[in-house]
């Protein structure tokens, strides 16, 4: 995958989708830049995010991070927010370069795993998977990349490996904030 080589706090937007071409989340971002673990883009507190039939407004700042050629994407929290980190199944991310603003693409595989304040980390939304893996026919392909997408995000966010260790999101709330987000 092609990420956008932009300068820290320039514009860019993430547009998820569920199966099917169907619309979810959309919302405006800031990029922050990349690193061993992938693009990092930033999302103020008092950033709007929507989707058809539901819209809210951050209550935190918020950092995400667009993996190289892996089937998630993660979004860990500031401090005061019901979850830690929050990592969406996802096809493979791509950017579009092409948009007037660079843009983030991916599909919404339903398995979402999320560290809560506490450090209980919790696989969401296994009811919804199984039953969209039948009504929507996902293919093989997307099911074993759901699958073993979230497994291993789960480990990882259970052992506190990097990047979701606390430690790899750091420096990038660190520049959201000197950013003025």
């Amino acid at each position: 995958m092609t990420s956008p080589d932009l300068d820290a706090g320039a514009s860019v937007r993430v547009e998820m989708t569920k199966w099917g071409d169907r619309p979810h989340w959309a919302f405006d971002a800031v990029w922050l830049g990349t690193d061993v673990h992938g693009a990092w883009i930033g999302i103020p507190s008092g950033t709007p995010m929507a989707r058809p039939g539901a819209s809210l407004v951050t209550e935190t700042a918020q950092v995400g991070l667009v993996p190289a050629d892996a089937g998630w994407l993660a979004t860990f929290h500031a401090p005061g927010y019901v979850v830690a980190t929050y990592v969406d199944m996802t096809s493979v991310p791509v950017w579009d370069l092409a948009a007037p603003v660079p843009t983030c693409r991916a599909v919404d595989l339903d398995l979402d795993v999320i560290e809560m304040p506490d450090g209980r980390v919790v696989v969401d939304d296994e009811d919804e998977f199984a039953e969209h893996r039948v009504t929507l026919g996902y293919p093989p392909e997307v099911v074993s990349l759901a699958e073993t997408s979230c497994a291993w995000v789960a480990g990882s966010v259970s052992a506190g490996s990097a990047p979701f260790d606390g430690v790899a999101a750091r420096r990038w709330f660190d520049l959201l904030a000197s950013l003025g987000g």
